[in-house]
C-alpha cells in the first residue's frame, strides 16, 4: 500500500474520492475459514448482520460452502484503525463505524457462549481497547485483579435483579440535592418558607395545571394535591391515586425521589433563585416499570445464563501456610540490587553513562540515593561495581517502597551547548563537578515488594521512560508511574537483579503483625512517660498545627510532632497529615507504632480526608482510613470532587485498592457518578502509563452495570461521528485556502450533507448528553449547526431536546484542544460558588458543563440567551470603531430584553455575577478577560 495515500483512512466516509463504484457502495474482501476468498461490494451503510447475509448467499455458489455449518455460529474480524485485531461479535453495528483499516473481512468460528462474547466485544468497543489485548496480558496481577472484579460485577448484577422500580429509580434518575444547611429561602417578610408557583403537566395526556405550594411541602404532598386538582376538572376516574405517579422534571430525566421538603431539590431552588416557576411532569407508574423491565433484561441476557454455571473456582489458598515464609523484620542485611545491563541507551559515543537509584515513600527519600560507576560503549552498557547497596536495612523497608531510576550521560562541559541536537537539553542539565555536565536520558521506576506483599526477586527487564518533567530531584522522579513504558521497541532497557536474601520468600507482615509490634513497644516504653512535653512545647505544637497545610516542615518539628503524637491525636485530630509527614518510615517500629494510632484516630471530614490520597500519603492503611472517611461524603459532594479521586488512582500502585473498590461501588449506585467515572477515565485511556489501569477499572464498571452499556455505547459512537464532521471540514478549510468567503459555504455544504446521511443522524440522535445524562438530546437541528472559526474548528451543534417541548440546547464539540485545564478551573468555580453559598452569599455564578472526552477531544455546553460585550455594544453602536467606548449599550441591551420588575432583578444579577466573576478570575490569574470572552445573558447573568 503506497504511504503517500493519505486519503485511504476516509475510506469510510461519504464524501470520500476513494469510496469506489457507486457512493453507496465499497468492496470488501471476504476471507472464508474454507480457504475460500470472496470479492464482493456491499453497501458501506449495511450492518455488519445484513453483509453476513449477503456473504452467505454468494457463498453458496463456492465450493466447499456445506463444511461452513451454521450461519450463526461465525462470526467476522477484522484489523481495526488502531492497527489491532477486532472481533465484530455486535453486529448491529454498521460497517461505516466499524471502519476497518482495510476493506477486508475474515470470517472466524465462535467458541464459546454467545451472550459472553457479544458482551465482551460491546465493552472492548465502549472503553476503545479490545478485552483480548487484556486476557493477552502476562501478568498474574491483571489476571488476580479480573477474577476478583468479575465475580464481584456478578454478586452486584445479582443484587441489582432483586431491586424494586422504586429502587431502582432512586439509583438510575436520582435528583440532585442541596446540603440541608443551605435551604432556606423565606418570603422576607415574616421568615416563613418562600411559597412556589408550581407548573405540573400530565405525562399521558397534554392537560397541565399550576399550584401555588410551600417550599416545605414534599413531593408526595405535592402529587396528592396535583391528581385532586386533576380529578375535579375530570370525570374522575375509579383510579386510586396513590402510588401511581412519580414527579419528573420536565426539562430532563430526573426524577423526584424521596421525601424531602421541595426546597431541598437542587432544581426547585435554581428556580426560586431566578424567580422561574418549577415545571414538574406527572408520570405514571407504568412507564417507569416498562423502562425498568427493559433494563432487567438486558441484565438476564447476560448474568442468568453465566448463574447456571458453576461459580469461578477461588485461587487455592490452602498452600500459602504450609510454604514456611520469612518477615521482613526478621531480615537484618542491607538491601542491594544488581545492575545487569542496559540497551538502546541513547547517549552520545563520547559520553560516559551512569545509573543513580534511590528508595522513596512517597516523595520522601528514605536514604542515600545509589550511583554505579561510569561505563562507556555505544548503546549497550555494562558497569564494573554493578551492585548498587543501599543504607538501609531490609527490615526498615516500607510496604509502599518505590525503587526509582535514573540514566544519564555525563560529558565534559566544554562542549558547546550548540551543537545538541535537543534544544530543550539546558533545561535538563545539572552540573555535579568542575567541568561535569549531567545530561537525563531516561528514568523508570518499579515498586520493592509485589502486589501480594512479597519482596521481589530474580531478573526483570524495566522498559523506561525518556521524557522527564520539569522539577526533579537528582534526576529521580518518584511521583512518575511505576508502569514500565510500553513502547518496549524504542524504549532504553534497564536489565536488574534482585538478589534473595533467604530460601523462603520474604514477605511484608500482615496488618495483625503490625499491631502487636505497636502494643510489644508501647508495653516496653510504659516505664517512659509517653511524650507529654511542657507548656512551652505545647505552644510550639499548637502554633505548627494551626499553620498553613502547604508550608514545608522542618526537621525539628518534625520531632516535635512525633513526640508530641498523642497531644495531637487528642487536641489536634485534623493535624494527621502533618503527623504523617513527621513519622521516619525507614524505622520500622515508628511505622507500627503510627498504624496502631490511626486506628484509634478520629474520623476526618470528607473535604480534609482528600489530601491523605494525595502522592506524599503512600501507606495503604492510611489510604483505607481517608477512603473510610469519604464514605460519608453525599454523591453531590463526590461529584464536587470526582475530577480529582479519579487522577490520584494513577499514585495507587496496585490494581485493587481501597480508592478503587469505593470509587466503583458509587458509580454503581448512582449511574450519574457512573456517567463520570466512565468519561473521566475513557479520556485518558490512550496514555501509555494508565492505559491498563484505567482500561480494568471500565471493564469492571461496564461488567457491574450491563444496561448503562448501551447508553454509553450511544455516546461513544456520536462523538465519533462528531470527529469525522470535523475532520472533514479542517481537510476542506485546508485544500481552499484561497477564497475565503467560497470555502467557508462550500465547507458549511459539506457539514450539513454530512450531518443529513441516515448513518450519521441515527448516529447523533436520541441520546443522552455526555456534558449531562440527565438530559436528552432527541435530534440534530441541522439548519443551526455551524463551525467556528478558530483555529481547531469547533463544531456548533444545535440539539432539540426531547422533553424541552420545541426548545433547542447548544453544545459544542472540540477536537484538537486538551479540555482538561478547562474542566479544573470550572469545578475550581463551583467549589468558590459553593463555598460563598456556605456563607449566604449567591453571587450567580454560570459553571457551564465542559467535559474531556478523549485524547485532546471534548464538548462544551453553550449557554443559552447569551452574547458577548463586544457584540451588544457592536450591536448598539453605529460606529465599529467606538463601540468599545459605548458606555450606555449594556443597559439599552438589558432594556429591550427586561422591563419593570424584571429590569431591577436583571441589573441586580448583573451587579452580583459580575462581582463574583471579577474575584473568581482575579484569584484564578485568568488573563484574556476582553469584551469577546465576556459574555452576558438576557437575565443579566
Amino acid at each position: 500500500m503506497p504511504p503517500a495515500m493519505t486519503d485511504l483512512l476516509d475510506i469510510w466516509a461519504a464524501h470520500s474520492p476513494l469510496a469506489g463504484h457507486a457512493p453507496d457502495q465499497i468492496t470488501v474482501d471476504f476471507l472464508l475459514p474454507t480457504g475460500i476468498y470472496i470479492q464482493m461490494d456491499v453497501p458501506r451503510e449495511a450492518t455488519i448482520q445484513h453483509i453476513k447475509l449477503l456473504l452467505w448467499k454468494q457463498a453458496q455458489n463456492f465450493p466447499l460452502f456445506p463444511s461452513l455449518g451454521e450461519m450463526e455460529s461465525h462470526m467476522f474480524e477484522c484489523v481495526n484503525q488502531a492497527a489491532v485485531h477486532e472481533e465484530l461479535e455486535d453486529e448491529t453495528r454498521r460497517l461505516c463505524d466499524v471502519r476497518p483499516f482495510l476493506p477486508v473481512l475474515k470470517l472466524v468460528t465462535r467458541n464459546c457462549g454467545r451472550a459472553e462474547r457479544l458482551l465482551d466485544s460491546k465493552i472492548g468497543v465502549l472503553i476503545g481497547k479490545g478485552l483480548h489485548e487484556l486476557d493477552a496480558i502476562n501478568d498474574q496481577e491483571v489476571k488476580d485483579f479480573r477474577s476478583k472484579m468479575f465475580r464481584l460485577s456478578e454478586e452486584r448484577m445479582q443484587r441489582v435483579q432483586m431491586m424494586t422500580c422504586m429502587e431502582w429509580l432512586q439509583a438510575c434518575f436520582s435528583p440532585q440535592l442541596e446540603p440541608a444547611a443551605l435551604t432556606t429561602i423565606t418570603d422576607g417578610l415574616n421568615d416563613r418558607p418562600a411559597d412556589l408557583k408550581v407548573f405540573i403537566h400530565f405525562d399521558q395526556s397534554q392537560d397541565s395545571t399550576s399550584l401555588k405550594v410551600s417550599s416545605s411541602c414534599t413531593p408526595s404532598e405535592l402529587m396528592e394535591m396535583a391528581v385532586k386538582k386533576w380529578l375535579i376538572t375530570h370525570a374522575p376516574e375509579e383510579e386510586a391515586w396513590r402510588g401511581q405517579y412519580v414527579l419528573r422534571v420536565s426539562q430532563c430525566l430526573e426524577f423526584l425521589c424521596g421525601d424531602h421538603p421541595l426546597i431541598q431539590y437542587k432544581y426547585i431552588r435554581t428556580c426560586l433563585q431566578a424567580k422561574e416557576s418549577p415545571h414538574l411532569t406527572l408520570v405514571h407508574t407504568s412507564t417507569i416499570k416498562n423502562m425498568f423491565d427493559k433494563e432487567m433484561s438486558a441484565i438476564a441476557a447476560v448474568v442468568s445464563r453465566k448463574s447456571s454455571n458453576p461459580p469461578l473456582p477461588l485461587p487455592p489458598k490452602r498452600r500459602i501456610p504450609t510454604q514456611v515464609q520469612t518477615c521482613v523484620w526478621d531480615v537484618p542485611c542491607s538491601f542491594k540490587i544488581v545492575l545487569v545491563k542496559g540497551s538502546k541507551v541513547n547517549a552520545e559515543e563520547s559520553a560516559k553513562v551512569q545509573v543513580r537509584a534511590g528508595l522513596f515513600h512517597g516523595t520522601e527519600l528514605l536514604c542515600k540515593p545509589a550511583v554505579s560507576s561510569e561505563s562507556s560503549g555505544r548503546s549497550e552498557h555494562t558497569w564494573k561495581d554493578n551492585a548498587l547497596e543501599f543504607d538501609i536495612s531490609i527490615s526498615d523497608l516500607p510496604r509502599m517502597t518505590r525503587l526509582c531510576f535514573a540514566i544519564y550521560a555525563v560529558m565534559d562541559k566544554v562542549k558547546k551547548q550548540k551543537s545538541t541536537k535537543n534544544p530543550h537539553i539546558n533545561k535538563y542539565q545539572t552540573i555535579r563537578k568542575a567541568g561535569k555536565v549531567h545530561y537525563p536520558i531516561a528514568w523508570v521506576n518499579t515498586m520493592v515488594f509485589d502486589y501480594k506483599g512479597q519482596l521481589k526477586t530474580g531478573d526483570i527487564i524495566l522498559h523506561c521512560w525518556s521524557s522527564f518533567p520539569d522539577e526533579l530531584e537528582e534526576m529521580l522522579n518518584p511521583i512518575g508511574t511505576i508502569q514500565t513504558n510500553p513502547y518496549t521497541e524504542n524504549a532504553t532497557e534497564l536489565h536488574i537483579h534482585f538478589p534473595g536474601y533467604s530460601p523462603q520468600p520474604i514477605v511484608f507482615p500482615p496488618f495483625d503483625k503490625i499491631l502487636e509490634k505497636a502494643a510489644q513497644i508501647a508495653r516496653a516504653s510504659d516505664c517512659v512517660s509517653i511524650g507529654r512535653g511542657g507548656k512551652k512545647f505545647h505552644i510550639e505544637l499548637k502554633e505548627i498545627m494551626e499553620r498553613d497545610p502547604l508550608s514545608q516542615l522542618c526537621e525539628n518539628e518534625k520531632d516535635l510532632i512525633w513526640t508530641l503524637r498523642h497531644d495531637c491525636h487528642e487536641n489536634f485530630p485534623q493535624s494527621l497529615p502533618k503527623l504523617l509527614l513527621s513519622v521516619k518510615w525507614s524505622k520500622h517500629e515508628d511505622m507500627a507504632q503510627l498504624q496502631a494510632l490511626v486506628q484509634i484516630w478520629p474520623k476526618l471530614c470528607p473535604r480534609d480526608a482528600l489530601e491523605l490520597l494525595d502522592f506524599n500519603y503512600p501507606d495503604q492503611y492510611v489510604r483505607e482510613y481517608a477512603v473510610g472517611c469519604l464514605r460519608d461524603m453525599s454523591d453531590e459532594e463526590l461529584a464536587q470532587y470526582f475530577l480529582q479521586l479519579v487522577q490520584v488512582l494513577r499514585y495507587e500502585p496496585y490494581y485493587d485498592c481501597a480508592l478503587t473498590h469505593f470509587l466503583l461501588e458509587r458509580a454503581q449506585s448512582n449511574r450519574k457518578i457512573g456517567h463520570f467515572l466512565f468519561w473521566h477515565l475513557r479520556s485518558e485511556i490512550h496514555m501509555p502509563a494508565v492505559s491498563v489501569q484505567f482500561s480494568l477499572i471500565l471493564e469492571a464498571y461496564c461488567r457491574g452495570s450491563i444496561p448503562h452499556i448501551e447508553v454509553l455505547k450511544k455516546q461513544v459512537e456520536a462523538l465519533t461521528k462528531l470527529k469525522s464532521v470535523n475532520e472533514l471540514i479542517k481537510l476542506g478549510t485546508i485544500k481552499n485556502t484561497r477564497s475565503k468567503t467560497k470555502e467557508a459555504m462550500l465547507t458549511k455544504e459539506a457539514m450539513m450533507t454530512c450531518l443529513r446521511q441516515s448513518g450519521y443522524s441515527e448516529a447523533l440522535s436520541d441520546l443522552n448528553s455526555p456534558l449531562n445524562p440527565s438530559v436528552l438530546l432527541s435530534d440534530i437541528n441541522v439548519e443551526k449547526c455551524r463551525y467556528m472559526d478558530s483555529k481547531m474548528k469547533p463544531l456548533w451543534i444545535v440539539y432539540n431536546n426531547k422533553l424541552l417541548n420545541g426548545d433547542t440546547l447548544g453544545i459544542i464539540f472540540k477536537n484538537g484542544d486538551d479540555l482538561r485545564q478547562d474542566m479544573l478551573t470550572l469545578q475550581i468555580l463551583r467549589l468558590m460558588d459553593l463555598l460563598w453559598k456556605e456563607a449566604n452569599l449567591d453571587l450567580r455564578i454560570v459553571p457551564y458543563g465542559c467535559l474531556a472526552t478523549g485524547d485532546r477531544a471534548g464538548l462544551i455546553e453553550v449557554v443559552s440567551s447569551a452574547d458577548t460585550i463586544a457584540n451588544i455594544q457592536l450591536t448598539s453602536s453605529n460606529v465599529a470603531a467606538a463601540a468599545a467606548f459605548n458606555k450606555d449599550a449594556l443597559l439599552n441591551w438589558l432594556k429591550e430584553r427586561n422591563t419593570g420588575d424584571a429590569l431591577d432583578r436583571a441589573i441586580e444579577e448583573f451587579t452580583l455575577s459580575c462581582a463574583g466573576y471579577c474575584v473568581a478570575t482575579y484569584v484564578l490569574g485568568i488573563g484574556d478577560r476582553h469584551s469577546d470572552n465576556i459574555m452576558v445573558r438576557s437575565t443579566g447573568q
